[in-house]
This record gives C-alpha cells, structure tokens and sequence, in this order.
C-alpha cells in the first residue's frame, strides 16, 4: 500500500520517469500557515550537489493542488504534485533486470506490467514528496518546539563521531539540516568525500549510516503493542528505498553488554526525573522518555553502477549483463539525510495528535 498513519493520513503517488510525484496528507488541522518559500529550502536539500551525485537535475517544480488557501490550510486534503522534467529514460528496457533493484519482484508484482523506466514506483523519486510532507510537520510541530536533525556517521568502512560523542541540542541539529554535507566533526567530511570520490571514479558505490536525533518532543508519545514509537518510525524509515537496517540508541551494541552497563539511571532534580545517561536512545517500553531520541538508519551502496554485472532478462528468457551509466549517486548519504527527517518529524506529529488531539494546533 502506499498509504500510511492513522491520526494524519498520507497517500503517496507516482513513478520516477512519469509526469511526476506526489502526496495527499488527510485530517491535517485548517489554519496553520504554510510558507511555500520554506518548502522549497527544503526540497533543495534533498537535490543533488556534489561531483559524485546523480546527474538527474530535477528542478522540483511543485503545485499545491488542494488544501490551501492563501497560504493557510483549509482542513481539506492538502495535495502536492512535483513535476518530473529531466527523466531520462534511454537505459531502462523492460524485462532487463538491475541486480539489486527492485526490478525482478515488481515485474512479478505486476505479473509482467511493471512500469521498468527507473523503478517506477520503487524509486527513491518518490521521496522528494516525503520530504514536503516532513516540511509541514516540521511547521505544525513547532509550536511544541521539536527539532530533527542528521548528520553522517559512517561511510563504507570509515567510522565518524556520533551524538554520544557530543549531544544534540537545538543549535547543533539546524546547523546540521543546513549543511550540504552534515558530519559532526570537520575532519569527518574530508575522510568520507575522498572514499566516496574513490569509489566514483571506480564505477562503483559505498553505503554508510545516518545518526537522527529528535528533541523537544513529549514523553510517553508511542501506541503499544504495534504502533510503539520504534514501530512507527522503523516502519516509515524502511520505506525509503535502500535502507538495510535501524537501530535505536546503543542498538546492537547493547547486545555485547551487561544490563549494569546498558541500563539508564534516573534521579530526582528538585520535582523533575531525569536520566544519567541515554544508552536506551529515549525510548523504553516503546514510548519516548523525554531524552533526545537517538536512532541510526543503514543504507545499502547504491545498486546502479558503471560496472558489468551478471542479471538476465525476463522478457527474453536469457541472461544479459547489465551496466548502468555513470549518472547515478555513488552515495546515498547526502541526498537522503532530509528525507530521514521528514520521517522522523512526521512521526512524531502522528503520535503527538493520537495522543493529544488536535486542540494544541489551534
């Protein structure tokens, strides 16, 4: 399906080289004021900059088509559409399988009538919408003053600093969502631009990981037993394309350690509770503890390489070889840190209205 939450509902359409991309967000409350100059800031983050980034250079041109009156929401469905203007789609053939795409199931899903051209609608095109959508959370969420941000902490084999290393705070979390290359240390950056140089003009890939902290949210937002904070969010983080893997706070790490290591002391300061420390990453039980929400998101080398590789071709029945043109990211990472945040403030607006309403939006 592609349609998601309960509270605020998103349905998600579209195909990388068709028309164009989009969202419908239901149940969203009328009269909170969109800044559409603030959208569009934030779309850019997510188009490509660097030297190693595809060489697809979407303007990202997009219509409201309903839900908005000038500027304010209306409380009717507040529909997006992004325009597709530089889909090339001259190395797509359909029944020729990419290795490590999602290419062989979804001609089976389709029983033979997938739309092929870039993954139609497998393509991480279609997170330029997710990221509008995050971009109004963000605005609705402000009032509760909740703050997202990323940064890279790993590339390929190249270990970086991480938020345990220096704690997140509201300063460093937008210092990090206006950076084209969001790393907490300087010397961080220059190590991972050369691997991921290296592997480019190799013709090949690298993946890494994505360190998310939340702040300012409430605690207690989580819906046992399925719709647990961690639920949620790992459910919306594996819908973007190319994610392997999510963890929260030590994650696997605390597998390898004592409970007198890994548990979270509290004490009282004056009438407030408070943590010692935050191995948990700012959720037990599934519900958020009011400690920053620290979570990790891996994602995969990108598939779509300048290097032969053995596949076959469904239409023909035969095995082909398969290359892809230099055209595509040799790393995810930049590009896809805004969409994590996205998900991650529309999380938290889903569970914050599941739980208090909508009266605090007014």
């Amino acid at each position: 399906m592609s349609t998601f939450g309960k509270a605020v509902e998103v349905s998600l359409f579209g195909e990388s080289h068709g028309p164009g991309v989009g969202i419908t967000i239901h149940n969203l409350p009328p009269g909170i004021t969109i800044d559409r100059d603030n959208l569009e800031k934030i779309l850019e983050a997510r188009r490509p900059k660097h030297s190693f980034a595809t060489k697809r250079k979407e303007a990202d041109r997009f219509d409201i088509l309903s839900g908005l009156f000038e500027n304010v929401t209306t409380g009717a469905p507040l529909t997006f559409f992004i325009e597709n203007s530089a889909a090339d789609d001259s190395e797509y053939e359909k029944g020729r399988i990419r290795p490590s795409h999602a290419d062989y199931p979804a001609y089976l899903k389709a029983r033979g009538h997938p739309d092929h051209r870039g993954g139609g609608h497998f393509s991480g095109r279609l997170t330029a919408p997710l990221v509008l959508l995050g971009a109004v959370s963000e605005t609705i969420l402000a009032k509760r003053g909740v703050t997202v941000g990323s940064h890279i902490r790993r590339i390929h084999s190249l270990e970086g600093s991480s938020f345990r290393d220096s704690p997140p705070d509201e300063e460093k979390l937008k210092t990090l969502s206006a950076s084209d290359f969001p790393v907490i240390m300087p010397d961080d950056e220059k190590r991972f631009l050369e691997r991921i140089r290296q592997a480019h003009e190799a013709g090949d890939s690298v993946g890494g990981i994505a360190e998310t902290a939340i702040i300012g949210h409430d605690t207690a937002l989580g819906e046992p037993f399925f719709d647990s904070f961690e639920s949620l969010l790992s459910h919306l983080l594996f819908s973007i394309p190319g994610v392997k893997g999510v963890s929260f706070g030590l994650g696997f790490t605390a597998s390898r350690r004592m409970g007198s290591e890994v548990n979270d002391p509290l004490r009282y300061e004056g009438s407030r509770v408070s943590f010692l420390k935050n191995d948990a990453g700012g959720i037990l039980g599934g519900l958020s503890t009011g400690m920053p929400i620290i979570f990790q998101t891996a994602f995969k080398p990108t598939p779509s390489i300048a290097k032969k590789q053995q596949s076959v071709d469904v239409e023909k029945g035969k095995n082909t070889t398969v290359e892809s043109s230099p055209r595509h990211d040799a790393c995810l990472l930049p590009r896809v840190l805004p969409v994590v945040n996205a998900l991650a403030y529309y999380c938290v607006l889903e569970l914050t209205i599941r739980k208090e309403g909508l009266e605090w939006t007014r």
